[in-house]
């Protein structure tokens, strides 16, 4: 009994050294000193897009012996704390670190969950992924801010269309972006509801349009059929220069103020439903990361593909990050917009090796489509296979240094001016067409480019962030020798 007990106890010992060793190598996010210099840490791994707890479990076991980072970014799973929690503890067991994704306009998701969490993942647990493409939401989509002044909930629109500024109590103002203005009452005399035997209600309501060469239009309509329009200017409240000079984004500076504002407001709130854990934020974008990071988001991971160019974008969140401390990474996405969306395992490859060289600290491949129909999503074999060369030729490596690219030169693109930069027809702020500006900016950027490559950061002339002393050479954007 007494051997029996012995070797019993010599089998947990070798069993408890064993499953340590292989959690330390597979959760071992540092390379060695000779090739990682800063002992700083490094993490790769793919996202996860998924319903259901077994897809989760089943790509963990197909990456976890080649990676060390597990993003759970399911949209379904936001509010479903017990897939949360047993998707997490499973791939925390296996080895791996853990980021959780909610959406900014569900917060309250993430505050119940954190409510309920005991911070048994420890320092596995690096964070959450709070919303998504806040820059590229800006240029191409809809963005939302609530101006205090005029207690106005302000939209741009995809169009840059801006709505939903109120100039008294009773109007609301759109402006179109051909210069058209239209006052809509939101109560008062103008607008009424109307019961009646056959419906609910019927809703009346009368508009102004305003036209830049000083015509102006009043139209009612009844239940959206017109009853009538007539050009009146009589009733106008206003005069199109009144509305013009209060339009709300009437300049880069107020626009950019805007932007940051709006998600550094988001960003705040949110991180006071945790204040013990000290949680990091991240967010993945395709432009604009210099004023992600002002808005508060402590990592930005670069999006990496779209048939962008790999050296800009890089040299766009890198010098970001390096003047305003912060950390950066890239997350691998489409190529295309439809099947197979991904690049191929070899290009995937050479984006996450350049990102690694740069100095990319965090490194993950996005896994997620409407239709995706394989058992991991995406991913398919060659994009594994990718991932795995990747953790043996490169993060195991020791003669791959992390971060040997580092830059050498930097271009000072003007304060607060926010261009997409993918092409030179690119729009600022989502609002504006291209300036003279635009085109001084895209010829330096062409010629840095090729004089630099991945030696090349792209920063903003700020006095908050000085670039002087940083860069042994620096270039501005009117630079013209």
């Amino acid at each position: 009994m007494k051997r029996a007990v012995i070797f019993s106890v010599i089998a947990v010992l070798l069993i408890t050294v064993v499953t340590a060793t292989i959690f330390m190598v597979n959760n071992a996010p540092i390379k060695s000193s000779s090739a990682n210099p800063n002992n700083s840490p490094f993490y790769v791994g793919v996202t996860f897009g998924g319903n259901t707890i077994n897809e989760a479990k089943l790509l963990i076991d197909k990456v976890k012996n080649y990676t060390n980072l597990f993003i759970l970014q399911s949209g379904p799973l936001q509010n479903n704390i017990p897939a949360i929690n047993e998707i997490g503890d499973y791939a925390v067991n296996s080895g791996l670190n853990l980021i959780l994704y909610f959406g900014t306009d569900s917060s309250w998701l993430m505050k119940t969950w954190l409510d309920q969490y005991d911070n048994h993942w420890n320092t596995t647990f690096l964070g959450i992924y709070f919303g998504d493409e806040p820059g590229g939401k800006m240029l191409d989509s809809v963005f939302h801010s609530y101006d205090d002044k005029t207690q106005s909930s302000l939209i741009k629109s995809a169009d840059g269309t801006i709505s939903g500024y109120k100039i008294d109590t009773n109007t609301s103002v759109t402006y179109k972006p051909d210069g058209t203005i239209i006052t809509n009452p939101v109560n008062g005399p103008d607008y009424s509801y109307v019961t009646s035997n056959k419906a609910p209600f019927t809703e009346s309501y009368t508009y102004s349009t305003y036209y830049p060469n000083g015509r102006v239009t009043v139209t009612t309509q009844e239940m959206g059929s017109l009853q009538s329009e007539v050009q009146d200017i009589s009733k106008a409240a206003y005069s199109y220069e009144q509305l013009l000079s209060a339009r709300p984004f009437q300049s880069i500076d107020e626009t950019a103020q805007r932007f940051v504002s709006e998600f550094n407001s988001q960003i705040s709130r949110a991180k006071t439903y945790d204040p013990h854990f000290k949680l990091t934020f991240f967010t993945s974008d395709y432009a604009l990361y210099w004023f992600d990071y002002q808005a508060g988001y402590n990592v930005i991971f670069a999006q990496i593909g779209w048939n962008q160019s790999t050296v800009q974008d890089i040299a766009l969140v890198r010098g970001a990050a390096n003047l305003q401390n912060k950390n950066w990474g890239a997350i691998i996405t489409w190529k295309y917009t439809v099947q197979p969306y991904l690049a191929s395992g070899n290009e995937i490859y050479q984006q996450m090796r350049m990102a690694y060289d740069g100095g990319a600290k965090y490194i993950a491949v996005f896994n997620y489509a409407e239709d995706m129909q394989g058992s991991y999503g995406t991913l398919q074999d060659e994009h594994f296979q990718a991932l795995q060369r990747f953790w043996n030729d490169v993060v195991q490596n020791d003669s791959v240094v992390h971060g040997g690219i580092k830059a050498e030169a930097a271009l000072v693109l003007p304060r607060n001016y926010g261009w997409g930069m993918r092409n030179p027809q690119d729009t600022i702020w989502g609002l504006w067409n291209t300036d003279n500006s635009s085109q001084q900016i895209w010829t330096q950027l062409q010629s840095k480019l090729a004089q630099y490559g991945s030696k090349l950061d792209i920063v903003y002339d700020d006095p908050a962030y000085a670039v002087v002393g940083k860069y042994g050479q620096i270039y501005y954007w009117n630079q013209t020798s």
